[in-house]
């Protein structure tokens, strides 16, 4: 496997065919490629959690970043997104796809679901999530303070190619919803679950943000497909969520959620026009781009 790394001070792309794709959560999905490289990325932010592996798909360079690392030894709240995303985005991703596992926090929606939200309700705390806080970085670059429309979080050009990716593996999606992300990296309490149930909330996960919202301040395009593993605490009765639950039902859809993926891959537009492309439109970042 190759080894290389990106020149910290800007986004320049590093030495190797310019990645399209970028996938977040990608244990394991890069060792169904062929020719994969392994890349060791530096940020202005630190190391990503883990290498990125890239590799070709269908005729479209896709990057896989573990965002737990491989050993899957980060929590939620201890992931470095920033720099996550950037890495990405240095190696020429423009559309991100960000797979999670998460909780029903409808009675309908049990293990095995497949949501394709369309909104996001933020519960997390001390997680930095923007690039533009006006905070001289270690290069000596100081980011101008931003302020990016969020109104519609995700993609609405990836949503519609997971959506039907999803069908087109057979699998039927849910197609809208809320997630909410809380910081985890416990399981709610049977209170916390019932009130985002009453909210209107549909599913609730530890990663989301501030994945989307880095991604729209890099005028990336981000997509959320969520796998339901467990119905949330205040949704059910018994004993609760547990981690092997949850890591039970994850590894049984694994291959169904790869397959997914590809398709969705093979399905986005290789030219974007979207909202997310136009975020940074008339903006001064004080960051080359």
């Amino acid at each position: 496997m190759a080894d290389t790394s990106s020149n910290p001070a800007d986004l320049t792309p590093v030495e190797t065919a310019p990645v399209e794709i970028g996938i977040l959560g990608g244990s394991g999905f890069y060792a169904f490629l062929d020719d994969v490289t392994e890349v060791t990325v530096d940020t202005p932010y630190g190391a990503p959690s883990d290498s990125l592996f890239i590799g070709d798909l269908d005729g479209r360079r896709v990057a896989f970043l573990p965002r737990h690392g491989r050993g899957h030894h980060l929590p939620p709240h201890r992931i470095n997104y920033r720099a996550n995303l950037w890495a990405l985005r240095s190696l020429g991703a423009q559309q991100i796809l960000g797979p999670c596992a998460v909780g029903g926090l409808r009675p309908e929606y049990g293990p095995g679901t497949l949501v394709v939200p369309d909104q996001l309700v933020d519960r997390t705390s001390g997680r930095v999530q923007t690039f533009y806080d006006g905070v001289p970085r270690e290069d000596g670059r100081i980011p101008e303070v931003v302020h990016v429309s969020f109104a519609d979080p995700y993609c609405p050009v990836g949503r519609q190619a997971a959506l039907a990716g999803a069908r087109a593996s057979g699998w039927e999606p849910v197609d809208g919803g809320t997630l909410v992300v809380i910081e985890g990296p416990r399981f709610s309490t049977r209170a916390e679950s019932r009130w985002y149930s009453a909210q209107g909330w549909s599913v609730v996960g530890m990663t989301g943000h501030p994945e989307a919202v880095l991604a729209r301040e890099l005028g990336l395009c981000y997509t959320s497909i969520n796998l339901v593993t467990d119905l949330d605490a205040g949704v059910e009765t018994g004993e609760g969520v547990t981690h092997e639950e949850v890591l039970a039902v994850f590894a049984q859809n694994v291959g169904r959620l790869r397959t997914v993926l590809f398709d969705v891959v093979k399905g986005l537009p290789a030219a974007r026009d979207c909202i997310c492309s136009h975020a940074l439109d008339g903006l001064e970042t004080g960051l080359d781009l």
